[in-house]
């Protein structure tokens, strides 16, 4: 009861600010799941894309946000300026969805697919910047973690509106990607009129934040968590392998996108907690507790692709999310000083995106060449080898 009553003081300590961007997250994240969770089954069955070129489109996708990110992380520390990065990333991701809707072949798709990456990109760096700006530094872990509860929600609701349609549509995947343009611009709208970004000061001359002296400032233990970010990528590949999992289980396909949701209810049910959690014990600790939930969850993907087995595996990934992602984003803001925040945030994703990109890819050619098992034993692999870097890191610190 003392827990809960502590939860619920935490919660009322939260920034309004936070919530906003929770919800603002919340509705373009249902727009985008209603597409994403599709998507990987839009292009395989009705574009017929291999397994690899889906990986490609899914890592070169995903690289994107990271490399816009970099500079719209720099751009918001140079102009002092955060939140209106954020609407633009955000009103672009929006204009991106109609293009899904009217694509006739892959390369459309995967052109809709980066124009929404680099909106998430324009927006992430800013608004995980902001978030902090806004948040006292005890409080930052539950604000990550409420702030990625909330998208989370958007995440698991996305795909359960998606599979509604499909139920009432008979598969028409075209009419369900334009019904996602309605929460995008109901997040951007938010988002332009809810938030106000504190005031910060302002120097008589800005400073080009990547120039090599600020870098400098980021110090080693920025680029420790930025490194450890990057490797966690590398361990986890795109979740279109888990959609392309669950429809070898024989199951109809307006029903496959509930894998996802499953691994979003896991994720918003955790990241919260974990978030919290962050704010007192060892990260490291977690980190490493994180991946070997990710460990369990590619072994028992691999194991077979009956329903149950899948969804089982997708719960597991899940909560590996929930217990890292939230985490990571704390352990950036507390190692990069306010005024290289945006940047901070910038390389780190730069760096992870780079990382997916070749996780995605590998995993594709893995896919098609030997088969799924295989693809995520690869993982379970990287995870393992993730964890034996981390623990040699430690043990050297401690020296």
């Amino acid at each position: 009861m003392q827990t809960d009553t502590s939860s619920y003081a935490t919660l009322r300590r939260i920034p309004a600010g936070i919530w906003i961007l929770g919800f603002v997250s919340m509705f373009m994240d249902i727009s985008s799941e209603m597409i994403h969770s599709l998507l990987p089954m839009f292009l395989a069955a009705g574009l017929g894309a291999s397994a690899t070129t889906i990986g490609v489109i899914e890592g070169i996708a995903e690289a994107t946000t990271p490399i816009v990110k970099m500079f719209s992380g720099a751009l918001s520390d140079y102009l002092g300026n955060r939140k209106w990065l954020a609407v633009i990333g955000y009103g672009i991701g929006a204009l991106s969805k109609p293009f899904f809707a009217i694509a006739p072949t892959a390369g459309m798709v995967f052109a809709a697919r980066v124009g929404d990456r680099i909106g998430k990109g324009i927006r992430g760096a800013p608004r995980d910047a902001l978030v902090a700006d806004i948040t006292p530094v005890g409080l930052r872990g539950a604000a990550y973690g409420l702030r990625q509860s909330l998208d989370t929600i958007g995440a698991f609701a996305g795909p359960l509106i998606a599979v509604g349609l499909m139920l009432l549509w008979a598969d028409d995947f075209r009419k369900v990607f334009w019904v996602a343009v309605v929460p995008g611009v109901i997040a951007v709208m938010l988002l332009a009129i809810g938030i106000r970004e504190p005031a910060r000061r302002h120097d008589a001359t800005r400073r080009n934040p990547l120039a090599l002296h600020n870098l400098k400032k980021l110090g080693r233990a920025y680029w420790w968590v930025a490194g450890t970010g990057a490797l966690f990528s590398l361990a986890r590949f795109s979740e279109a392998f888990l959609v392309l999992r669950a429809m070898q289980s024989g199951i109809p396909v307006a029903l496959v996108p509930l894998v996802m949701v499953a691994m979003n209810v896991v994720y918003f049910a955790s990241a919260y907690p974990f978030g919290k959690m962050a704010d007192t014990v060892s990260h490291l600790r977690l980190l490493a507790v994180g991946l070997v939930v990710l460990i369990a969850s590619d072994v028992v993907l691999a194991y077979d692709a009956h329903w149950i087995t899948v969804l089982i595996g997708v719960a597991l990934w899940g909560l590996h999310m929930g217990m890292t992602q939230g985490l990571l984003a704390t352990m950036v803001a507390n190692a990069s000083p306010s005024d290289l925040r945006g940047t901070a945030f910038g390389f780190f994703n730069l760096m992870s995106g780079l990382a997916m990109l070749i996780a995605s890819a590998f995993a594709g050619v893995l896919w098609d060449r030997v088969g799924a098992s295989t693809t995520f034993h690869a993982g379970a692999i990287f995870c393992v080898l993730t964890l034996l870097v981390m623990e040699l890191q430690k043990r050297r610190t401690l020296r």
